[in-house]
Formats: C-alpha cells, structure tokens, sequence
C-alpha cells in the first residue's frame, strides 16, 4: 500500500530537473524547519507547567495556538517565496493573523510565568523561540532585511518587559532574551538566504541556457561571415559583368562580346557554387576527436564530470565522421534529457578486431513524462539512418534501477573499406540539393540549387564545434 502511494510521487520527483529538485527540497525544509522548532521546544510547556488545571490549560493553549499559526505560515510562505524571486506580490494582510498569533501565544506564556507555573528561563525561551520562528521565517522573507530588524527589536523589548513585569528575575530574563534574539535572527536568516539560494539557482538556470543560445548565434554569426566571404567578391564580379553584358547589346555591340561576358559569368558562378558546397561540406564534416573534446568541455562545463578514452585515431575517416555524430547527437541527449553528475565515452575495437565500437554511458536520468522506460527521439532515429550508411548499427539501453543510460555504435571496419563513406554522402546531400535545381545546360537555376544547399545547412547550428550540440538537436528536431 505504501508502495503504491510512493511510487508515483518518486516518478514525478524523478521527472523534474535538478534545479527544480533543489528548490523543491528548500521550500520543504524551511516549512519542516518550522515545524521542528515548534514541537520541539513549545511542546515542553505542558510537561513543565506547574499543577493545577489552570497552567496545564494554558500550555495547551499555547500549543494549539502555535499549531494554527504553523499552518497559517506554511501557507504564507510559498506566496512570500514567489514574492521575494518577483513571481507574486504578497500582501501585507496576508501577515496580520500570523502577527496575531504570536502575540497571544507570547502573551499566555508570560500569563505562565506569572502564575509560577514554569521554572527556569530556558524553557520559556525555547517556548518563546518555537512561538516566533514560523512567523519570523515568513515574515524575513516578506519585507526589507532593516524592516525584520526593527519588528524583531520591538518584539524583544515588548517580551523583556512583560517578563519583567511579572516578577521573573532579571538574570532569567535576560536568558529568557538571549534565547529568542538568537532563534529569531536564526529564523530570519534562514528564510531570507534560503530565497536568496532559490533565486541563484534560477539564474544560473536561466544564464545557462542564454549561453547555450549565444554560442549558437556566435555559430551563425561565423558561417555568415564565410558566406560573405566566399560569395561577396564572386556575386560583386557577377552583377558588374551583368551590367556590362547589357549595355553591350544595347549599343548594338558585336553578340562575341556580350556572349563572352554572359560566358565570363556563368563561369563565376559556377566557380561560387563550388565554393558554396566546399564551405557547406567543411560545415558539416565531422571529426571524431574534435567532437570528443567538444563533447568533454561543454559536459565539464555543465557540471558533468566527462571522461573520454579515444582508441579510435586509427579508425577509417567514414568510420570516425559516423562516430562522431554519435558522440555529438549522444552529448546532446545527457545535457538535454538527463541531470547527470558522470558521463563516459569509449571508443575502439571489439576483441575480434572487426568492428568499431564507441559506447556512451551517463547516469542522472530522468524518466519520460509518460512513464515509460524508453525515450524514442528523431535524433536518435537520425542516427541510426548515418550509420546504416556505413553498415553500422545503433543500441540504447536504459538501466531504471541505477538511473543510467548507454548509447553504443558499431560499425564494421570492413563495410567502411569497400568505400562506404558518411562524409561522402553529406556532400552528396548537398550536390543532389544543387543537382535538383539545375533547369538547362547554362545552369541558369544552379544558383537556386545552391542556396538551397546552404540553407539546410544553416539549418544545423553549430555543426562545426562540439560546444553546441545541445541547441544543435534543438535545431534538428
């Protein structure tokens, strides 16, 4: 039974990030913090209260009281929490019953003393500390830090002299003082750098993924300029030769003339297209070992321990272009899908000598939404179709009871021998996208084709580094 309660609730738990767990947890114990303070020392009143019906009933008195205002406060405080990080605004009459509250509760303790029903100052300084640290826990969270200061300094010397006045004697009182200032700047403190923590959390939360997207936009930023670079002197010759075709047979000019520049720039541009697919093929080729390094700095930079062992340098380049988009795609599932502490990346042989392995192993993962144990993605699908390019195979296993997951590819050596090449067909996703746009034997539509080729390229962000490949599968799928 207590199973079938747990399990959904660990799921879900499971399912959030770990910025979410943090702030969940701290919400939780700041509202468990201020329910031990107040079982833990108000609740020794009604032992300690002398005889008679009269002290037992205010102890008990006291406890209730501090039970209602334990409820009122848990409540408040989620609203103050979202207050403090901007998120709601709180209003003040939200505090005013709390308020309340501990008046009547600091007021019965003291109607305790005067009886004579409680000895020492000690126990009435801890029952005065559970009576003020669920308030003052919500309340620092709610107003300036000089503002909790000064109500704390007026709750002070309203309690010393009340105390004083019932004939306790000054050195308990002065205990008695001691003992709530201290719990009271405690309690303050503890909700306030509590907010302070969540509100870090989400910023780094926040700034990380604004790095993610400038890294990106620094990517495009690069490829454009070696766009302009390529294309801007060659469209510049275009557009002159163009002119000057037209003002050729405008004057009635010889047709050599204006057919030699026409020719002059169809040869330009296809000297631009060459260009174009020479910076688009050099935009998508893959290299293992910049992608394992890629993969290490960005995981380490997350805050995941990366530890990659590269055995594959001596590996056919079709075979290390595949591996490499299984390193990259692989990077970019444990940043997006997992909040993983370790991640490692093995590449080589098998023991025959016949295959390229590379295996991909983290721990931190989340289960999927929908409770299922395995997450089946168009990137991982993407994959596979690379590596049956060059007879390679793909597997995705996921352990749920040690939360890790492993990615392994294989390829055979032998199939990237007989010449089966991802690089190659990269390059002849590009050319068959220019291919396709050709119209005549002037190539009058090859331009057309070309920019296609480019923009699908211009599709995939940061395909040349390893540092955004987490924006890169956000692209893609």
């Amino acid at each position: 039974m207590i199973g079938w309660w747990v399990a959904p609730k660990y799921r879900r738990w499971q399912e959030r990030s770990s910025h979410e767990q943090v702030e969940a947890s701290t919400r939780w114990m700041l509202a468990a913090y201020s329910w031990a303070i107040l079982v833990g020392f108000v609740v020794p009143l009604v032992p300690n209260a002398g005889p008679g019906a009269l002290p037992l009933s205010l102890a008990w008195a006291v406890f209730g009281t501090g039970l209602v205002l334990c409820l009122l406060c848990t409540g408040a405080l989620r609203q103050a929490l979202d207050g403090y990080l901007g998120t709601q605004t709180v209003p003040g009459t939200r505090l005013v019953l709390p308020a309340a509250l501990v008046g009547a509760m600091t007021a019965l303790t003291v109607a305790l003393v005067a009886l004579g029903s409680v000895e020492g100052g000690l126990t009435v300084g801890l029952a005065l500390y559970g009576t003020v640290a669920p308030f003052a826990v919500t309340f620092g969270v709610t107003v300036p830090r000089r503002t909790a200061g000064v109500a704390l300094c007026g709750f002070l010397a309203a309690t010393l002299l009340a105390l004083a006045a019932v004939g306790m004697p000054w050195a308990a009182v002065l205990g008695t003082v001691v003992v709530v200032a201290f719990g009271g700047v405690v309690s303050v403190f503890t909700g306030r750098s509590s907010a302070w923590y969540i509100a870090v959390i989400r910023e780094l939360q926040e700034a990380r993924g604004v790095q993610a997207r400038l890294a990106v936009a620094e990517e495009r930023l690069r490829f454009s300029r070696d766009l302009h670079d390529v294309m801007g002197r060659n469209l510049s010759a275009i557009a002159l030769k163009s002119e000057l075709a037209a003002q050729l047979a405008q004057r009635g000019s010889s047709a050599e003339a204006s057919v030699e520049q026409m020719t002059q720039v169809q040869r330009i541009a296809r000297e631009s297209q060459s260009e174009v697919r020479a910076v688009v093929r050099g935009y998508r080729d893959v290299d293992l070992s910049t992608e394992l390094a890629g993969a290490r700095g960005i995981l380490r930079a997350a805050g995941v321990d990366c530890r990659a062992d590269d055995g594959g340098s001596g590996l056919p380049a079709p075979v290390q272009a595949a591996l490499g988009w299984v390193v990259r795609e692989g990077a970019t599932n444990v940043l997006r899908h997992a909040d993983a502490t370790w991640c490692t990346v093995w590449v080589g042989t098998d023991p025959a000598g016949g295959s390229a392995l590379l295996v991909l192993e983290n721990d931190g993962v989340r289960a999927p939404a929908d409770g299922g144990g395995s997450r089946a993605g168009s990137g991982l699908a993407g994959l596979r179709e690379r590596l049956d390019g060059v007879g390679g195979t793909l597997r995705a296993a996921l352990d749920e009871e040690k939360g890790t997951y492993r990615l392994t590819a294989e390829v055979p050596l032998a199939a990237a021998a007989d010449g089966s090449n991802d690089g190659g067909d990269e390059g002849g996703t590009s050319g068959g996208g220019t291919d396709s746009g050709r119209t005549d034997s002037r190539g009058a539509a090859d331009g057309a084709g070309g920019t296609g080729a480019v923009a699908g390229a211009g599709a995939v962000p940061g395909a040349g580094t390893g540092t955004t490949s987490k924006d890169r599968k956000d692209t893609a799928e």
